[in-house]
């Protein structure tokens, strides 16, 4: 079976990369072991979404008063992970769909890379085939890190994977790292009424965000009775008995916590074991592949894109590299008729989804400082916002950082209600050097989330009209 174009992976790496190509009129095919659409689609992004609205949803139940309503809803666990698991199999079917219409082959199986140019199929019945190809793009994403005092068991000791089909509503959760997973799982049952505790090594929660954000959720998780230990390290888990006693060294000294079960959150290994890199020489280090600014590995022709590389492991940033990877073949093949851009990876969006939300690009006020810039920082916060206060979500600010020197726009960091769908605007000001000027002469629509981050730019400037 002979291609232009073969795609390893089905995530929102590999199959938009394989829309593209066929796009740009290259026979292609995608190899998938599971299931279409990869870990976003099926057991990450998408289905944690669903998860993460039930759960607003019941804070609006318990709220209910404050909007004048009197409502009162039980949450049916049950029912819960079903809706998650039916809009998941939605988008997994969209997916579908989209091969048949872009007349893309699909081969279900586990690849590895037999030559440069061939990746063995193996089927689920143990059945084998190869299918060849000019170009192979690995886009084989990645799975919950693995610590040796946590191996993940899939019961008491587990992963996000597990964490979205438990069978029941535990009344105590353990959840070791607080990047965006770790926060997302402890809001969505510390909502439902999930005794929980986050433990993080390191100083403070969402340690990649600003630190004044860091503080914000914190304060907010605290308020909603979570328990949060910062500084702290897990050593040793003990499942023997009906749930899990997790040893903790802490900076007062080590504690021990019980609970029925722990959710392991402490990053993502790329998957590249098994499919045939060492045989091939394909450069590898610290667990990625080492690829070029098109994505491109040191074998021509073989080229990676995703969790699997360097760079944030963000569903947004597979698709954007496998369009680059794409659009390069087809500028070398003469099917497109520019050199694409590569990405500015300080230039990229990162979310968080639990409440408040978070949503962050560019430099911290830190990061701006330690490079040099002398800063204008404004935080404007949402208390003040008409729209956050009319909806009945004052928590949380948002926060911009411009150079003082020329204006240009350094970074953004938000904290609140609905922020999530506002970051989009400093990126794009940022991608077209958009200076402080340019946004304040744009009008923003009132009343909105988004005019808070024209307030604060105003509070940098001194400008400042509503605080």
């Amino acid at each position: 079976m002979a291609y232009d174009v073969v795609v390893l992976g089905s995530g929102p790496g590999g199959y938009v990369a394989a829309i593209r190509a066929a796009q740009l009129g290259f026979k292609t095919a995608i190899i998938e072991k599971e299931s279409l659409g990869g870990i976003c689609l099926n057991w990450g992004c998408i289905p944690t979404k669903a998860l993460l609205k039930t759960a607003q949803v019941l804070e609006d139940i318990k709220h209910s008063k404050d909007f004048g309503i009197d409502a009162s809803g039980t949450p049916n666990f049950e029912a819960i992970i079903k809706r998650s698991r039916n809009v998941a199999d939605k988008m997994s079917r969209g997916v579908q769909f989209l091969m048949k219409k872009n007349k893309i082959d699909v081969h279900m199986g586990f690849g590895k890379l037999k030559s440069k140019g061939k990746i063995e199929v193996t089927a689920q019945d143990g059945s084998k085939k190869d299918v060849e190809a000019k170009y192979i793009i690995l886009a084989t994403g990645g799975r919950s890190r693995e610590l040796p005092s946590m191996k993940l068991d899939g019961k008491k000791i587990i992963g996000y994977r597990e964490a979205m089909v438990l069978p029941q509503l535990p009344k105590s959760m353990i959840v070791v790292g607080s990047g965006a997973i770790g926060v997302e799982f402890g809001y969505f049952y510390n909502c439902l009424g999930t005794k929980v505790t986050i433990v993080e090594f390191l100083p403070r929660v969402v340690p990649v965000e600003d630190e004044e954000v860091s503080k914000e959720l914190e304060k907010n998780f605290k308020k909603n009775g979570m328990a949060i230990m910062t500084s702290s390290e897990v050593t040793a888990v003990e499942t023997s008995g009906a749930g899990v006693r997790a040893k903790v060294k802490t900076p007062e000294g080590e504690v021990t916590l019980e609970a029925d079960i722990l959710l392991s959150a402490i990053g993502v290994s790329a998957n590249i074991e098994g499919i045939g890199l060492e045989e091939l020489g394909v450069k590898t280090e610290k667990g990625k592949i080492m690829v070029d600014k098109f994505y491109q590995t040191n074998i021509p022709g073989i080229y990676a894109i995703g969790d699997c590389v360097p760079g944030q492991a963000l569903a947004h940033v597979a698709s954007k590299e496998g369009i680059i990877c794409i659009e390069n073949i087809g500028f070398n093949e003469k099917k497109y008729n520019h050199k694409p851009e590569p990405i500015d990876y300080n230039n990229v969006p990162g979310c968080t989804y639990c409440y408040p939300e978070i949503a962050s690009v560019g430099y911290t006020e830190t990061q701006a400082k330690e490079a040099g810039y002398e800063v204008k920082v404004g935080k404007f916060p949402l208390s003040a916002s008409g729209k956050a206060s009319a909806a009945g979500h004052p928590e949380g600010f948002i926060k911009v950082i411009f150079d003082a020197k020329y204006g240009e726009w350094l970074g953004t960091h938000m904290i609140g209600y609905n922020v999530t769908e506002i970051i989009v605007q400093t990126v794009t000001a940022r991608k077209l050097e958009t200076t402080y000027q340019e946004v304040l002469n744009s009008i923003h629509p009132h009343p909105t989330i988004s005019e808070s981050v024209k307030d604060a730019i105003e509070v940098a400037y001194g400008e400042a009209i509503h605080l």
